[in-house]
């Protein structure tokens, strides 16, 4: 997706005073998606090739809950401060800027929320954006060729900092060639699949496809191999319900892959649940990795 860029124009509601620059932290630069708000500077960031973020959209609940929408690919996390003797804009006014900014270049707000603690989002799964209270909080999705960007801003009331995560949804890439996953399935008698789910659900979500064309021309490949497709899910929920979640998940996948031309008979579907972790299940990152499929040699 090309880059979506707003001009600085659109952030600078107002110039605050004499200010003095202050330089970035070493390694962290702006996103291509925003410039930043005038008189700031960056204090931290961190980037990874691929993590799932939950963006908090629509008006809260009863609970003070948001919908979170799960988005998968690669993230970007900047923290912003404002540089000394700047005149602080309010969080508002900030909000509102990045809220014209993305309008203007063709963005929805799938979320806003004006004010102290409006609302409530899942902080372990949107980590390092506050203590899961929006505040002056603002969800935005850009989508150009096919391609969708989600961005994420918490500005603070009176300090005029603000935070800003994005990601872009994509399918995890393919590291390796079939022959390659060919040799892995017979020398390590598994691989592991990530194939992404609606929320919940075992409907398998189209960015898939790739994955699982991969899958299925291995196996292919490699006729001779008995495989069972096991379902791991992480430990949110309970038990029971993720022991079938991930059995309806481990049966999607035979599913796609029998379509794909991979003879049933040579495939069995099992769920493992949340019983067979391979990652810390404290931490999004680890989480996310427990939420596979894994083909086994039988």
């Amino acid at each position: 997706m090309k880059a979506i860029t707003v001009a600085a124009a659109t952030l600078c509601l107002l110039a605050a005073g004499p200010a003095l620059a202050q330089q970035d932290e070493a390694g962290c630069k702006d996103s291509p998606l925003f410039t930043r708000f005038p008189n700031m500077h960056i204090v931290g960031c961190q980037a990874r090739q691929f993590d799932l973020r939950a963006f908090p959209t629509g008006p809260a609940d009863n609970d003070g809950l948001t919908k979170p929408v799960e988005v998968e690919g690669p993230v970007q996390w900047i923290k912003y401060e404002l540089n000394e003797g700047a005149t602080p804009p309010s969080g508002l006014q900030i909000m509102r800027n990045f809220e014209n900014a993305a309008k203007k270049a063709g963005a929805t707000i799938e979320g806003q929320y004006p004010g102290w603690c409006k609302a409530h989002y899942d902080e372990e799964r949107m980590p390092d954006m506050g203590n899961g209270c929006v505040s002056f909080g603002l969800t935005m999705k850009f989508v150009k060729s096919a391609k969708e960007v989600w961005a994420f801003l918490q500005a603070d009331g009176d300090g005029g900092n603000y935070l800003l995560t994005i990601s872009e949804r994509e399918a995890m890439k393919q590291e390796i060639s079939v022959t390659e996953l060919v040799d892995k399935l017979s020398k390590d008698g598994f691989i592991t699949l990530y194939v992404n789910f609606d929320t919940g659900k075992s409907t398998i979500k189209p960015d898939s496809a790739a994955t699982l064309d991969s899958a299925a021309a291995a196996l292919k490949a490699a006729a001779d191999l008995q495989v069972e497709v096991a379902g791991h899910t992480d430990n949110v929920g309970t038990p029971e319900a993720n022991l079938k979640l991930s059995q309806d998940r481990a049966q999607a996948v035979m599913t796609a892959l029998t379509e794909r031309g991979v003879k049933a008979d040579r495939l069995t579907a099992k769920g493992y649940g949340q019983s067979a972790p391979v990652a810390d299940n404290r931490s999004e990152d680890g989480r996310a990795k427990n939420r596979r499929v894994e083909l086994v040699k039988k």
